[in-house]
């Protein structure tokens, strides 16, 4: 902690709060030694987050928290997309250290001309330094997705088409590529639950306009779609969608445990190569639920992000094959890319019983 709090900073009745620091200590009991670095907040100033930095700072204050002794570090990303964000990001900062959390700003510099548009360069810078400071700390990083979160991702990804795996949507706790264990504490915490949580201690919460502008698929989902549910449907609606994300999850992780090791055979044992080849004849003989994990698995391995289209190409190789050419794959962006660098556009063929990978001259990737 920043500095040892002489009194409990949140009143006698404070049930909304109480509803937060029940579920931060009911993860942090879980993790028990996998805490032992401490934990790090993604804080935007923002009520979600805000009120997990409250539960996290509860949780280690006195010698009894679940978090007894350990480090509650709060970073604040201030994208600079906006007027004013560094006032906001030095507030919440300020907000975090009067609740006996160490915080810290970083400001970072978003490509204003992507074509993937400014607000999936934020997601990416911000996540990127959330990395890097929980990676130097040996912590954990904690993320203050609600219940609504996931409800809405959950319609989200049933409007885009998906099976278990888009319907998993945010998982609890997960680990990042790169080593970086996520846990998201409050997914089962209703974002009213956060809202009242900082009325209850008296913060001062930023309403970020983004999450207003109607522009955003999302924010369509949260104002209109949801609540017209609940109005059509009966109460339950958000507890039931999340419920459904985490029966898929269970069906997911099942199918890609033996994705992998159907992957590990396919490539033979000691098989490092990112281009490695796959037999057609065995990718053949899997069940398709498993085929095309194998399939994503394999391409993610070389630096792509395939879409459902494009692994439904790459079976065609597989079970349909004519003649077809080559089959392009998008390639991954952000940190995801780091590992296997564009060198071109991504391709793959069918050619001597076997899928291959390419590379083609660049235009645009399907």
């Amino acid at each position: 902690m920043a500095a040892a709090l002489s009194k409990p900073f949140w009143p006698d009745h404070s049930p909304h709060f109480v509803t937060i620091r029940h579920a931060v200590r009911s993860m942090a009991r879980q993790q028990g030694a996998g805490l032992a670095g401490g934990v790090v907040i993604g804080l935007s100033g923002g009520a979600d987050s805000l009120a997990l930095v409250a539960g996290a700072c509860a949780e280690a204050f006195g010698p009894k928290g679940s978090l007894a002794g350990k480090n509650v570090h709060a970073v604040v990303v201030d994208h600079q997309l906006q007027e004013g964000s560094a006032e906001v990001a030095e507030l919440a900062a300020n907000i975090a250290r009067g609740m006996g959390a160490t915080a810290q700003v970083v400001a970072v510099d978003i490509v204003s001309d992507s074509p993937h548009g400014p607000e999936y360069e934020a997601r990416i810078a911000r996540h990127r330094v959330l990395r890097e400071i929980t990676r130097s700390r040996g912590a954990a990083l904690l993320l203050a997705h609600t219940l609504d979160d996931q409800a809405e991702t959950v319609l989200l990804r049933l409007a885009r088409g998906g099976g278990p795996q888009a319907l998993s949507a945010i998982r609890a706790e997960l680990i990042w590529s790169d080593g970086t264990r996520i846990l998201r504490p409050l997914l089962g915490v209703r974002r009213a639950d956060t809202q009242l949580c900082c009325e209850e201690l008296g913060l001062k919460v930023w309403h970020d306009p983004h999450n207003y502008d109607e522009h955003y698929a999302r924010v369509r989902v949260r104002q209109t779609i949801l609540p017209l549910l609940e109005r059509e449907l009966g109460p339950g609606v958000a507890e039931n969608l999340a419920k459904t994300a985490s029966i898929a999850a269970v069906d997911n992780d099942f199918l890609d445990a033996r994705a992998e090791s159907a992957l590990a055979t396919l490539l033979g044992e000691g098989e490092a190569s990112a281009s490695a080849a796959l037999p057609v004849r065995g990718v053949a003989e899997l069940d398709d639920a498993i085929a095309v994990r194998v399939l994503a698995r394999w391409l993610r391995r070389a630096g792509g992000e395939p879409s459902s289209k494009q692994i439904d190409m790459v079976m065609a190789l597989v079970h349909r094959y004519h003649g077809q050419g080559e089959v392009p794959v998008t390639r991954a962006r952000g940190d995801a890319a780091q590992a296997q660098p564009a060198r071109g556009r991504l391709v793959v063929a069918r050619k001597d019983g076997t899928l291959q990978l390419g590379t083609a001259e660049r235009n645009s990737d399907a």
